[in-house]
């Protein structure tokens, strides 16, 4: 393709020069179909795209990379090939001759590209007030004994306002989901009229042909207690709920960084009902107006509270093998008073359950086994970490969760700590810190080393043998007391104030 002045310099000799075709190829140098093409031609007004080509687009290597792309944007971001590995894998695998750079250049440029090509543009949707989207978040808190546990806390936000409400739950089965649903309605105060939910498996039994959702029974008969409207996203649709997916993040990040410390669970209940309700004091992300207000004028669209809750468990039929036991959650648990093998009843609640008879007495109560998940605390890695920075005790996230009396035993100067935590972390090989610490509670020992305090504590666990009981002195004798002054008299007469002739005289008599 010519440039455009030599085009113009064509058309030039053509029309105002009047020259001939076969001219003006002998005076421009360029072939007489070229000449014709820009003499006699039109220009074209379409824009022409410049395609750069290279060893990546005409070898075939971009091809190889987009896939590795395209197959890396599935995984999490710690498990994609940087751009590194996949040079060392064009030079090895494939024969590439190229250089790292190009590699490079050809990654930065076509990443965004192949994100465009595959993005999808979605329908703004318009959010009516008292319609309610619903999703679990994974959050950790620590318990009051040191131990870190897992909640499920589920979360309903309302995308008109913004609002939010909360409650931790110990799992995401069936049961632990209706009974959150429940207090969360509680707590806002009314039932949304929709709830949009994803493909749950405590709500969802199986997705039938052409997408039609079948409910489990007890999902189906709160919503028809409750009388609101389900709406079901699609597959791996999760942009379809996007407030809620968004508020599980923010929950997370507002409320659980770093992880709170807890007494138990009702105050948790509280606690973060109080901090959701806080937080609506901030202006509404896109409306500009305090999501509170905006809130108080969608609360009148919600559907009125039954006057009592739903009960929420399930009821299912297992067996007492000939051991006893009843297998409840995948564990299991003794029960007592019954003929092996039976059939009994269990009722399952959000956090208890209770094994039946067939006339309907209960056999067994006890906690659900996910309810005691717990995991420690790793003090020793943490205590090695903090030897070698003795000064960031005071700050760290993990301070607060020590025990008053070992933080009071960690006050001091870096040195003092340092060496502190060192005998810390080999006395956790013998008791855990909250023993450590009840002990320096009790006794009060701030001066001692971590070696001499493991020293006590393993003395006062020490066990000795009864004192044993002897009858062979006289009665008279028992618990008699000596007195010791005369033998003091005699052996230091002149310390004891007695004069030699009167100690001689007596030993006379």
């Amino acid at each position: 393709m010519l440039a455009m002045p030599e085009m113009n310099r064509i058309r030039k000799l053509r029309e105002k020069k009047g020259l001939s075709i076969a001219e003006i190829s002998r005076e421009t140098g360029y072939n007489w179909r070229t000449v014709k093409k820009y003499a006699d031609g039109g220009i074209s007004v379409q824009p022409t795209i410049k395609r750069k080509k290279g060893m990546m687009e005409e070898e075939g290597y971009g091809q190889i990379i987009d896939d590795w792309l395209e197959e890396d944007a599935k995984l999490p971001r710690k498990q994609r090939r940087t751009n590194k590995t996949m040079f060392e894998a064009l030079c090895r695998d494939h024969g590439f001759q190229g250089s790292y750079r190009t590699v490079c250049a050809y990654v930065q440029k076509r990443r965004p590209q192949l994100k465009l090509e595959k993005e999808q543009r979605y329908e703004r949707l318009e959010h009516p007030p008292g319609e309610a989207q619903v999703d679990f978040g994974k959050m950790t808190v620590v318990t009051k004994e040191g131990k870190e546990e897992e909640r499920s806390v589920l979360i309903v936000s309302f995308p008109y306002s913004n609002a939010a409400f909360a409650y931790p739950l110990p799992a995401e089965n069936s049961e632990c989901f209706l009974h959150g649903l429940t207090q969360l309605f509680r707590q806002a105060g009314g039932v949304p009229k929709a709830l949009r939910i994803d493909n749950l498996s405590a709500a969802i039994v199986s997705i039938r042909k052409g997408g039609e959702r079948q409910f489990t029974e007890a999902f189906e008969k709160f919503q028809l207690y409750y009388r609101f409207d389900v709406q079901v996203c699609n597959p791996y649709s999760g942009h379809e709920k996007g407030n809620a997916e968004r508020k599980v993040y923010y929950t997370r990040n507002l409320c659980f960084v770093p992880a709170p410390l807890i007494e138990s669970d009702p105050e948790l209940v509280e606690w973060l009902h109080r901090k959701m309700v806080e937080d609506r004091n901030r202006p509404h992300y896109e409306k500009g107006r305090l999501i509170e207000e905006l809130w108080q004028e969608e609360r009148p669209e919600l559907l009125a509270l039954p006057e009592q809750d739903l009960p929420i468990f399930s009821l299912d039929h297992a067996y007492v093998n000939k051991y006893g036991e009843v297998m409840v959650d995948g564990k299991a648990f003794v029960v007592h008073g019954l003929s092996v093998p039976n059939r009994v009843l269990v009722k399952k609640e959000w956090d208890r359950f209770f094994v039946l008879s067939p006339d309907g007495g209960i056999h067994l109560e006890m906690p659900r086994p996910y309810t005691n998940v717990k995991r420690e605390i790793p003090w020793k890695e943490i205590f090695a970490e903090w030897e070698t920075k003795p000064q960031v005790v005071g700050h760290s996230r993990y301070g607060a969760y020590l025990p008053e009396a070992i933080r009071t035993y960690l006050a001091g100067t870096p040195p003092q700590v340092a060496a502190r935590l060192k005998g810390l972390r080999a006395l956790l090989d013998r008791c855990t810190l909250y023993e450590i610490a009840q002990w320096l509670d009790e006794n009060q020992r701030w001066d001692l080393a971590p070696h001499e305090i493991g020293v006590l504590m393993e003395a006062e666990q020490s066990h000795y043998p009864a004192k044993w009981k002897e009858s062979y002195t006289p009665s008279v004798l028992i618990d008699y007391e000596t007195d010791l002054t005369v033998y003091d008299q005699r052996l230091h007469p002149v310390r004891e104030g007695v004069s030699r002739d009167e100690s001689r005289g007596e030993r006379d008599l």
